[in-house]
């Protein structure tokens, strides 16, 4: 009996041994961990950890860099969301001060009410957020290398998924202070007053479109007007936006540029509904644009009567107090996106506002072709005139085609000219000796230039990218697709910045949920369905309308007949039917998401812990049964 009660006394004290060693290994090691920096990132996009490009840049640094933080972060009103937000931002600048060993130093100032800090702030444009409580909140970065300095005057939560390209960016710009140099052709105001001939949207000077306020935060961006005939050699890119009406001499001096060895950006659109130059009825009676000839010359067409329309991929447009499902507003995303190139690899959602096909063909020259964006299996090409009447007057006579139509390419090699008889006008007698003779023309490109084409110009405009709101006395403004990234991309790769590509086009921190977007495009399929049957029954009625006043007399054509007061009663009922069936699909769509809720809530907060206890308690019998056959 006393050897037994030894045996369990050694056990226990054995017991509290090991939980006591346990217990001082588990505090030497979280005083450990307190002091070290582990970072484990396992989102699927590795969204919290530095990418690739910022490696290389940061290993590439030849000036030192210091970053200082101005943040309000000791007044006791700041807004929640903000302080979660600037830890956000003190974590990730930790995180370039380790990875850019020693070349980067991070400063983080609290600009206090009548401090040092603030005055600081103030000097270098810091723009302080506006509080209800009359408190001024700071939340920007300054960049300082050398002589060279560049600010983020106030740091927009909702640019989150773009904060490391914004640092990068700069950072890289800091190493090389020279900016590149882009000019500019459009028949359209892009730059917020009047371009090239006048016309009704030229009249008066509006605010930059985004993609040129954004563009130029890096680069010296130049305007060349449509009697300009001479692109000069040091323009790094040249962008091309719906180039209408464009001349001879400029569509020359483009030739030239590309076989110099120059990069292109082009955006042709056979129906620009942001070209206000018919005014009121621009929507009827759209402008197109389109470079035939270079084109041609390029190895590519595109047919400017025709647009792509795509039922797989159509748009919710609102047009007066009509919404419609419209085909020829297409949102590509998915596999429409290529995977393959770094312009469009970690884009998500494009729209394009009627876009045409660019199309290579089978006579062509054997340049480089690569397609970006391209439309869904459901698509085919329609009358461009059709886009303007509206969804039903496409889908009426819609017939799927076998191909995919491309939206977007990239182009590349040595092209060819588009004037193998020389300048245009050099059989002009009132153009100059230097017009009509060839010195210095470029039958072929002594270099290797790349192009890439976009079928639509409208997905530049503002409207189609961007909402702007106003928050505490600031303009903000929220991307909600991929369209300002595609361009920002495209540019970046064609000036030769491809390092920072993979940062703008990082994985978003908001995930999709994915299963309900399903619930929610099925039901819009049935909702289709319906609407489709109510305005087949719609148009039959009316039909049936108007041939009951056709066989009226011409005294009685004010006043309605029996049959048509009975016609419009069982019209009316049929309508009443098909909006309670309406109803219905609405309803069983909220039951669905609904019972999916629950579903995961039930998961969580019981089926979960049930797993967790149940492996505890298996855990706990296996131990016991160990102990008691020791």
């Amino acid at each position: 009996m006393g050897s037994r009660k030894g045996r369990d006394s050694r056990k226990t004290l054995v017991s509290v041994t090991g939980l006591a060693v346990l217990l001082a290994i588990l505090i030497v090691v979280n005083v450990i961990l307190s002091f070290a920096s582990v970072r484990w990132d396992v989102t699927e996009d590795q969204v919290y950890s530095l990418s690739k490009g910022t490696g290389e840049v940061l290993s590439n640094m030849d000036r030192p860099v210091t970053i200082q933080f101005f943040y309000s972060r000791s007044n006791k009103n700041l807004p929640a969301s903000i302080k979660i937000y600037a830890r956000r931002v003190k974590e990730f600048l930790s995180e370039y001060e380790r990875a850019s060993k020693g070349r980067i130093e991070v400063e983080v100032h609290d600009p206090k009410v009548d401090s040092d800090e603030e005055e600081w702030a103030q000097k270098y444009g810091m723009r302080p957020m506006q509080l209800q409580t009359g408190d001024k909140i700071y939340c920007g970065l300054v960049f300082l290398a050398a002589d060279q300095e560049q600010t983020i005057p106030l740091l927009d939560p909702s640019r989150e998924e773009l904060l490391e390209y914004d640092i990068t960016r700069i950072i890289h710009r800091l190493q090389d202070p020279e900016k590149g140099v882009v000019a500019i052709i459009s028949a359209l105001p892009l730059f917020g007053g009047p371009v090239g001939s006048a016309g009704p949207a030229r009249s008066a000077r509006g605010e930059p479109w985004l993609f040129v306020t954004e563009l130029k935060k890096t680069c010296q961006v130049r305007e060349i007007p449509p009697t300009a005939g001479r692109i000069h050699p040091s323009v790094d890119l040249l962008v091309i936006v719906h180039p209408r009406d464009i001349s001879p001499k400029l569509e020359y001096a483009i030739d030239q540029y590309v076989l110099s060895g120059g990069n292109a950006l082009i955006f042709v659109d056979p129906f620009c509904v942001s070209d206000q130059s018919q005014g009121q009825y621009a929507f009827m009676r759209p402008s197109s644009s389109n470079l035939e000839r270079l084109f041609k010359a390029w190895g590519i067409s595109m047919d400017a009567q025709k647009v792509v329309a795509d039922l797989g991929q159509a748009t919710r447009v609102q047009l007066g107090q009509r919404v419609e499902e419209n085909p020829t507003w297409i949102s590509a995303r998915g596999d429409s996106l290529s995977p393959e190139d770094v312009v469009t690899s970690r884009l998500e959602r494009m729209l394009f506002p009627v876009v045409g096909a660019i199309e290579k063909p089978r006579d062509s020259q054997d340049y480089e072709f690569e397609p970006l964006v391209r439309s869904g299996k459901n698509a085919a090409v329609v009358e461009v005139f059709k886009a303007g009447l509206g969804a039903s007057a496409v889908r009426r006579d819609f017939v799927p085609s076998a191909e995919r139509f491309n939206f977007a390419v990239r182009l590349g090699g040595r092209f060819k000219t588009a004037f193998p008889d020389g300048p245009p006008g050099k059989d002009d007698p009132q153009s100059s000796s230097q017009e009509k003779g060839k010195e210095g023309h470029l039958e072929s490109g002594v270099a290797e230039s790349n192009l890439i084409v976009v079928g639509d110009a409208d997905m530049l405009a503002d409207r189609f990218y961007v909402r702007r709101s106003r928050v505490l006395g600031f303009n903000l403004s929220k991307t909600f697709n991929d369209n300002l990234n595609f361009f920002s991309n495209a540019s970046e790769i064609l000036m030769g910045s491809d390092v920072l590509v993979g940062l703008r086009s990082r994985g978003r921190f908001e995930r999709p949920f994915t299963v309900v977007l399903d619930l929610k495009r099925k039901a819009q399929e049935r909702w289709l369905a319906k609407e489709k049957e109510l305005l087949e029954r719609a148009e039959r009625a009316n039909q049936k309308l108007r041939e009951l006043q056709r066989q009226k007399d011409a005294s009685q054509r004010l006043l309605m007949s029996p049959e048509q007061e009975a016609e419009m009663v069982k019209f009316r009922e049929e309508k009443r039917k098909i909006n309670r069936e309406l109803k219905e699909v609405r309803k069983n769509l909220r039951a669905d998401i609904e019972t999916l809720g629950a579903v995961l809530k039930g998961i969580n907060i019981f089926l979960v812990p049930l797993l967790v206890s149940l492996a505890g308690l298996g855990f706990a019998v296996y131990k016991h049964r160990r102990v008691k056959k020791s």
